[in-house]
């Protein structure tokens, strides 16, 4: 599984009966996303005897390697960097969310059940003058490496340009960057650089 998916609400689902024994075991309201995820990719390997693998495994070349990956240096912006993977690290401990945008040292936002997209769309509206600010995306803390890691494609970088941002922070080995090739030339030609960070060290 990469990016995201709408978490539905019970009264959206019509569940069968396994799947509603499996619902009703895990708490589906009482589970933050990884916390969820995790539930049900056991669920499934109980049921069915498979075992569940995190897309990385197959495509390993999906996974952010540690350094600038673009022609546009983020040396300038580390400072919210640094700050932006402490807020996302706390965020993950709460099982809330991986991604917070940091403008100059201030917090514009920080995600929850939205998603990225919509982070970036509100952050906008809240942009102060001067640099753009730094999208950060790390891994949960305690997050299953086999779903739902931190993930940047071209819509992402489109709609980071659109919002006026000045790059984006993922962290090195536990996050996805899809179409890698792409995504850091919309990356080069908007001038937003893309960076992959130790988020237990911020020293990339």
């Amino acid at each position: 599984m990469i990016g995201r998916v709408r978490r539905p609400s019970l009264i959206e689902l019509k569940p069968d009966f396994l799947a509603l024994k499996v619902l009703t075991k895990i708490g589906f309201n009482m589970l933050g996303d990884d916390a969820l995820l995790r539930a049900v990719g056991k669920a499934i390997e109980d049921e069915t005897g498979m075992r569940v693998i995190g897309a990385q495994e197959i495509f390993t070349d999906l996974l952010t390697p540690l350094g600038q990956l673009g022609k546009i240096s983020h040396t300038e912006a580390m400072d919210d960097i640094m700050r932006g993977v402490g807020i996302a690290r706390d965020l993950g401990k709460l099982d809330i969310g991986q991604a917070v945008i940091v403008q100059q040292g201030i917090i514009l936002g920080v995600e929850a059940v939205e998603g990225t997209d919509a982070l970036i769309a509100r952050s906008a509206s809240l942009r102060r003058a001067g640099v753009g600010g730094v999208l950060v995306k790390v891994a949960k803390p305690q997050q299953d490496n086999r779903f739902d890691l931190p993930t940047v494609g071209p819509e992402t970088i489109n709609a980071m340009a659109k919002a006026g941002l000045r790059g984006v922070a993922l962290e090195a080995g536990r996050s996805l960057l899809i179409e890698r090739e792409k995504t850091i030339a919309l990356a080069d030609e908007a001038g937003l650089f893309v960076v992959g960070i130790a988020a237990d060290k911020t020293d990339a």
